[in-house]
């Protein structure tokens, strides 16, 4: 050691060279050997290809690997470099040999390079072959060495090797040249990729096959006779051919590939898709699109998530139209006119509140709020209906009516709650026509809410009755994200799983009719809590439905909002949703949350809490809260005589030959409609003639509404329509007068129907019936 000292202090100068020297070595090399741009490639939750990005310089060239393929790695050693795994990083035999036959030859025709020399070459790409610039080559080269292991150093160079044309590197090379992974290859396609970075030019299609061909058996001929293949193996190795064009790229899910590359661009991502079924919907997609596109309607998204994970299983943003039809867009981010698929969370609110039982009736009358009149797809009208029912058979006006009842802004809390996006405004700017179409979401934001509905039930089951504070997270495509659903607690997030689960209820019973062949191919057996959707002017279909294991959501439609005929949710996107559902297996059906629950007794008629007059009572089990819903109000006690013919009381027989019987007597309206579809609905018995306190008729305008404004058309001559007035009486048989500001019109008997043609301004109609009972409703003709 003194020594040492003695001799830096005796060569100072010759000690400070050397010490700049070490430093100039140890830091001539880069930490960043390559900083050319990447290719953005996804693949499957399998490590299939799912589709790559070409590099913003336009070359395919993949992302580094740390893995070189068995196969290739003993062929790009043999044809290259022998003695990789023994030299420093250059071979001074190989310099020799190469630089005498290059004096010998009067001109350059043999490198003598190393891999790691070719990988200092790659990285330093634009430099003269000099030999000064090989002598730089050989010293980053020795330093590379140091640096890294021959592992990483044969990575380098498969990663960044030319193979001609556009493409660089192996893993680029083996899809391009071979439409597989690089360590799918056989020893005769491992081959012909490893002599193609000596001369990339040889790879072009239909051009020096023979020089190719011969480099390759060559190659493929000096691992027989070192016995690294047998003798089967080269003999069936050197008839195989070459290939003769470049492959396409797999884009089995370009339209996650664009949404990965704005976030991971030039990065190899590990997506959650599932390859099979990515596929399966992607062919799938495209038969519907070929008849869908008859219709002049092009453009559909469908997409598949994993409750349990919360997981992307299949992305398939677009249909496989052209450019001229948007076929870029990727439309499961896009807002659209929700149509009728925000309909079950109604559903769902109003059984968390309390505000009704799951088959209480609602009302499905003409109904006017202000100038909004809304209408059942059907332009029918049921009188009253099961609320289970109007949302299985997605009915308009019972919903309005039902978000009427509940409360605009209670509801539009409830959405916002479920962290939709695309839902900006208040809940005035939307109005009730919010139920039926009037905001805007998203096929990711959808599917997520219902997932989230679904996954809430699943861990109620799960956990001894207690919910996960996080279950509204954000679904995951990328396999290196784990979900996070928060901390376990007794405090719902949003809906309790009772109201979830018999909303589900609800929607596994759709209206399948038999008539309708479009049924015909749907599997009743699965077990799937489904809903539909339709815009306004047939500019949007939907489907979602779920599982316990799997939520499917579908839009079909025109990404320029282009409305068609036909384009109905359960004529366009029911039939996708379905053939999906096909795709996945089959799932159990939601674990009953009895912690959530009671058994009370129900009105069948009514679906009300059965009241002491309800005779037909079934026991049910509720949501907790729908205990504070009010008892049966249709079930009256009524008293007859002997024959049951007519009521009866106390003025015009005996106490002791009266019946009670209880009777569902619906209001005069509701009735009007609901016997017209329910021919077994018996309307109250008149009372006899020569009783007293016959009081009990009731009457009920059904057009116009109460302060209508109503503008009165002309037909083709010029000449003004009539107003038409109707009317609803508890006795149709019953006779009424008419009058228009106390002037009498007219009487109508059993049809109450009457047609006027006021004038323009204020008037008010009055209905007289032969009983004195009277209506009155106001109106404005307007100009």
């Amino acid at each position: 050691m003194q020594r040492l000292v003695n001799y830096i202090k005796r060569h100072k100068i010759k000690t400070a060279i050397i010490a700049v020297l070490l430093l100039v070595y140890y830091f001539c090399l880069p930490n960043q050997l390559f900083k050319d741009p990447n290719s953005t490639v996804i693949t499957s939750a399998n490590n299939m290809l799912l589709g790559a990005k070409i590099a913003k310089d336009g070359q395919w060239r993949f992302p580094e690997i740390d893995t070189v393929p068995e196969k290739f790695k003993t062929c790009i050693i043999q044809f290259e470099d022998e003695y990789f795994y023994k030299h420093p990083g250059f071979n001074p035999v190989s310099i020799f040999k190469a630089l005498h036959h290059n004096i010998k030859s009067g001109k350059v025709k043999r490198g003598g390079s190393t891999i790691t020399q070719q990988v200092i070459r790659l990285s330093r790409k634009g430099t003269k072959r000099t030999y000064f610039e090989k002598i730089i080559e050989i010293i980053l080269a020795t330093r590379l060495e140091f640096r890294e292991s021959k592992t990483k150093i044969l990575s380098y160079y498969t990663s960044h090797a030319p193979f001609g044309g556009n493409v660089v590197g192996l893993d680029a090379a083996s899809w391009r040249y071979f439409n597989r992974h690089a360590n799918n290859l056989s020893w005769a396609e491992s081959a012909t990729l490893a002599v193609l970075p000596n001369a990339p030019s040889l790879i072009y299609p239909g051009k020096n096959q023979e020089r190719l061909l011969k480099k390759r058996n060559r190659l493929l001929k000096k691992l027989l006779d070192k016995n690294i293949i047998d003798s089967l193996t080269y003999s069936l190795s050197i008839v195989e051919g070459l290939p003769q064009k470049p492959y396409p790229l797999p884009q089995t899910a370009p339209h996650l590939l664009q949404k990965i590359a704005t976030s991971h661009n030039g990065k190899r991502i590990q997506t959650t898709v599932n390859h099979q079924l990515q596929k399966q919907v992607n062919a799938m997609v495209k038969n519907h699109y070929n008849q869908l596109s008859q219709n002049e309607i092009y453009n559909a998204a469908v997409l598949v998530l994993n409750v349990k994970t919360r997981q992307v299983l299949a992305y398939v943003g677009n249909t496989p139209t052209n450019k001229a039809h948007q076929k870029d867009v990727d439309i499961i981010n896009k807002p659209r006119s929700t149509g009728s698929i925000l309909k079950p969370f109604l559903y769902a609110a109003m059984l968390d509140a309390g505000d009704m039982l799951p088959h209480t009736l609602v009302a499905d009358v003409p109904t006017q709020f202000g100038s909004y009149n809304p209408e059942n797809y059907n332009k029918t009208f049921d009188g009253v209906v099961p609320a289970s029912r109007a949302l299985s058979r997605s009915l308009n006006v019972p919903s309005v009516r039902m978000l009427h009842t509940f409360g605009l802004d209670r509801f539009h809390h409830y959405l916002k709650q479920l962290q939709l996006k695309d839902l900006k405004y208040n809940a005035n700017h939307y109005g009730l026509s919010l139920i039926l179409g009037g905001a805007e979401s998203n096929l990711w934001d959808l599917c997520k809410s219902y997932a989230a509905l679904s996954s809430t039930l699943n861990h109620f089951s799960e956990t001894s009755s207690e919910y996960f504070s996080n279950e509204f997270c954000e679904p995951t495509f990328l396999a290196s994200e784990k979900i996070d659903f928060g901390i376990k607690t007794t405090a719902k997030t949003l809906f309790d799983a009772a109201s979830i689960y018999l909303t589900y209820n609800s929607l596994k019973e759709v209206n399948r009719p038999e008539s309708d062949e479009n049924w015909a191919f749907f599997d009743g057996s699965k077990q799937i809590a489904w809903k539909t959707g339709t815009s306004f002017g047939f500019r949007d279909a939907w489907a979602i439905g779920t599982t316990k294991d799997y939520v499917v959501g579908v839009w079909v439609g025109n990404a320029d909002g282009e409305g068609r005929p036909g384009l109905v949710g359960v004529e366009t996107a029911a039939p996708i949703l379905f053939d999906v559902f096909d795709l996945l297996p089959n799932s159990d059906w939601f674990a009953e949350p009895f912690d959530e629950m009671q058994d009370v007794e129900i009105c069948k008629e009514s679906g009300h809490r059965a009241s002491h007059n309800c005779e037909n009572i079934d026991t049910k089990f509720i949501q907790i809260s729908g205990l504070k819903t009010k008892p049966c109000p249709y079930h009256v006690l009524i008293h007859l005589d002997k024959t049951e013919t007519f009521q009866v009381n106390s003025s015009c027989e005996s106490i002791d030959s009266i019946n009670h019987k209880s009777w569902f007597v619906l209001p005069p309206l509701m009735a009007y409609y609901y016997k017209a579809k329910n021919p077994f609905y018996k309307p109250l018995p008149k009372f006899r003639e020569d009783c007293l306190g016959n009081n009990t008729m009731s009457m009920q305008f059904i057009y116009p509404k109460e302060n209508n404004s109503i503008f009165l058309p002309k037909d083709f001559d010029g000449n003004t329509n009539n107003l038409v007035l109707k009317m609803a009486h508890s006795k149709p048989e019953s006779t009424l007068f008419w009058y228009l500001n106390n002037r009498f019109l007219g009487s109508t008997k059993d049809i109450h129907e009457f047609a006027v043609k006021p004038k323009q301004g204020q008037h008010i109609i009055t209905v007289v019936d032969e009983f004195g009972n009277e209506a009155k409703q106001q109106i404005e003709i307007l100009e």
